[in-house]
């Protein structure tokens, strides 16, 4: 199995890559766990991961930067209906449009938008970031499976994704208000929060993923 981390110059990278690459050990597994900047390797992969940090935008046109690359994703993920996996920006990308500094277009492959956060407590300090409680709000999903409320994952953002249909969203958090933790439908999935920093919960959502067949 041939996993394809998408380098498009926005994202912890190493650390996702050797998250997964410890996964892959612990389990007696032989996947290779790439990342590539190469539209070729990614359309051919098993399964995908697209990380992203920053501003929408920002990393809406380092995808575009790689030409044939969003070609790759689309061929991937909707043609093929390989499992995907967004992490933080990756998966607001999927989303409809991003209205960090303006209106910006997402791939619209899970209706919503991604808005700015605006707790209800004003001594809550943007951006959210840091240790948050999960709390299990969509249908059981097997890339899930073993996270339950309570819980704890990382994150650092300003912005969140609000899906349309809110059995698209599948974990959320607490901010001065529910705040999107993950995203998911058919053989798409995206967590807001950081797999690759949230030690056991994330080497277990990896891992998930890795072993998940949509």
């Amino acid at each position: 199995m041939t996993l394809a981390i998408v380098d498009y110059g926005s994202g912890n990278l190493r650390s996702v890559a050797k998250a997964c690459e410890r996964v892959v050990a612990e389990a007696g597994r032989r996947d290779l766990v790439s990342v590539t900047a190469d539209p070729e390797a990614v359309a051919r992969a098993d399964r995908v991961i697209l990380p992203g940090v920053g501003a929408f935008a920002d990393c809406r046109s380092g995808l575009e930067a790689l030409d044939g690359m969003i070609e790759a994703l689309i061929e991937f993920a909707i043609t093929r209906g390989g499992p995907f996996l967004g992490i933080c920006v990756g998966m607001q990308l999927m989303a409809r449009e991003g209205h960090e500094f303006g209106h910006h277009p997402g791939f619209d492959w899970i209706a919503g938008d991604v808005t700015a956060l605006q707790p209800d407590d004003p001594a809550l300090k943007i951006p959210h970031m840091g240790w948050n409680t999960l709390r299990v709000t969509g249908a059981a999903h097997p890339v899930f499976a073993g996270i339950e409320d309570g819980q704890h994952a990382y994150f650092v953002h300003s912005y969140q994704f609000t899906t349309d249909d809110p059995g698209h969203t599948l974990l959320q958090a607490g901010y001065g208000g529910p705040v999107t933790a993950a995203v998911g439908r058919d053989n798409l999935v995206g967590t807001q929060f950081h797999p690759e920093k949230s030690q056991a919960l994330g080497l277990r959502l990896l891992g998930n993923f890795l072993g998940w067949t949509p």
